[in-house]
């Protein structure tokens, strides 16, 4: 069904005061609830759940499986793979009301989050990172870092474009699909323009 410029599955359920933007698609058996935003041009996949006060940037896609919990905010681009999991507090108990200690979870500009990946509260995941498949990150990860495994470490860098970078002697590194530079300065990868 078409809603205010976005489409929502007819078996989605779409709670009150919410923000989704233009041309965002919603799938089958999702919840979007209360108090979330979805920037345009977003795809929520089957099975998807969206907490109250979560924010999701422009052209966010959220695979299959995928619960975002209050405190996760995504800026623009940010991809999280089929059934990748965030949490938003550090020691939960059942029988321990938590709800005032949600922890924000902030996933910056272009990242991409693997399929089945958990992401522990409290961590800010930098522009373009790229979280292999399978990863448990429990602490903050660089812009352009590529991190895989249990607990996530660092093994290399990533291209804005999705491309293990190589660098050359002098710290520079070509992306083969863009051509776009890049320059590792102090354990840190910046995009020369």
């Amino acid at each position: 069904m078409e809603k205010d410029n976005y489409f929502a599955h007819e078996t989605a359920v779409i709670d009150t005061e919410t923000q989704i933007g233009e041309g965002t698609k919603i799938w089958h058996f999702s919840h979007i609830m209360s108090h979330s935003v979805i920037g345009k041009n977003c795809n929520i996949g089957q099975n998807v759940v969206v907490s109250p006060n979560v924010t999701l940037g422009k052209n966010v896609k959220v695979q299959n499986n995928v619960s975002i919990y209050t405190g996760v905010i995504c800026e623009d681009d940010v991809f999280l793979g089929p059934s990748m999991v965030f949490t938003n507090v550090t020691n939960p108990r059942s029988a321990v009301n938590r709800r005032n200690d949600y922890e924000t979870t902030l996933v910056k500009k272009g990242a991409t989050i693997g399929a089945n990946s958990t992401i522990v509260c409290g961590v800010t995941l930098g522009e373009y990172c790229f979280i292999g498949a399978g990863a448990v990150v429990t602490k903050d990860v660089h812009a352009y870092a590529l991190v895989v495994g249990n607990p996530a470490r660092q093994i290399g860098w990533m291209s804005a474009y999705g491309h293990r970078l190589n660098f050359d002697e002098d710290n520079i590194a070509i992306c083969p699909e863009s051509k776009e530079k890049y320059r590792l300065i102090e354990n840190k990868v910046e995009k020369i323009n």
